[in-house]
């Protein structure tokens, strides 16, 4: 499918189509998953979704695959995936949030053993989780709900980001027990994608040809790239590009540091080389984003 020809699912446009508790355009939050806004017919995610099933069950499906979800199910839903075709039970319970990447990557920002994590849910996107588990995960989304509905609270975005963190980090242990079992029945292209990803979050700052990660791999370019397509729908170079674009909006957002410092320390020629990149990826320069 081509990106023109679909429409986008984003908290902008979730925050039009409903009245969930939201934090600007970074955070919407549902506490009746029937009020998500469903989209009719195929849509891109502009961003991050995360439910839990809590009653009923509900069928989608993600880059044409179809998934199922019973109580006690978390989906996950990345950036740029497709969804489509959502049929829920007249039963069918449960709680949601969105999340800006912008966001999300502020909350994650220096622990990148998370977004490791995360990238996992793409080849898994719905995971069964223990009860308690679930549990503490509902309580977390309850208890942030309230707060972001705290609009006269001074740190009422630095409380909310704080709270996601935790609460991320409970998402994310739960992901690696997971994850840790899945691994035993990892597929050849699965096991290539997790130790691409592994190399790529470790040397992205320095490093952003194809075969230099082919070269640690003991593969060839050609095959890691058509390995990496087959498991994610991206491109080795999309995602390393993902990795350089995402730490530099950080640092651009949480830094003291000049331009041309964060082109050094990204390991750009220079300051300009650097803005033609950002700009390409990101739709604006880095002094136009830092100021954004």
């Amino acid at each position: 499918m081509n990106n023109l020809q679909l429409n986008e699912t984003s908290i902008e446009t979730a925050k039009k189509a409903c009245n969930g508790s939201y934090l600007d355009d970074d955070l919407i939050i549902f506490d009746e998953f029937t009020n998500v806004p469903l989209p009719q017919g195929p849509r891109r995610m502009k961003c991050l979704l995360l439910a839990i099933c809590l009653t009923g069950r509900a069928e989608y499906t993600v880059d044409t695959i179809k998934y199922t979800v019973e109580p006690n199910c978390i989906m996950i839903i990345g950036e740029d995936q497709v969804t489509d075709n959502y049929l829920l039970s007249s039963d069918c319970r449960g709680i949601a949030i969105m999340l800006s990447y912008d966001f999300f990557n502020e909350i994650i920002k220096g622990v990148h053993e998370l977004s490791s994590l995360f990238l996992f849910s793409r080849s898994h996107p719905v995971c069964s989780l223990m009860p308690e588990e679930a549990n503490t995960i509902v309580n977390y989304v309850r208890m942030i709900k309230k707060k972001v509905d705290e609009h006269d609270h001074h740190f009422r975005r630095e409380t909310v980001q704080s709270m996601m963190t935790t609460m991320v980090y409970d998402v994310s242990n739960a992901i690696y027990r997971i994850q840790d079992v899945a691994d035993k029945k990892m597929t050849r292209a699965e096991s290539v994608f997790t130790s691409f990803i592994k190399l790529v979050e470790q040397n992205f700052r320095r490093e952003r040809r194809v075969g230099w990660y082919g070269v640690q791999m003991n593969i060839s370019p050609k095959y890691l790239s058509e390995t990496i397509k087959q498991v994610s729908h991206r491109t080795p170079n999309e995602w390393i590009d993902n990795y350089v674009t995402m730490e530099s909006r950080v640092l651009l957002k949480n830094s003291a540091k000049s331009i041309k410092e964060i082109s050094i320390d990204m390991n750009f020629p220079n300051q300009s080389f650097f803005g033609k990149y950002f700009k390409e990826h990101v739709g604006m320069s880095p002094l136009e984003y830092r100021r954004s």
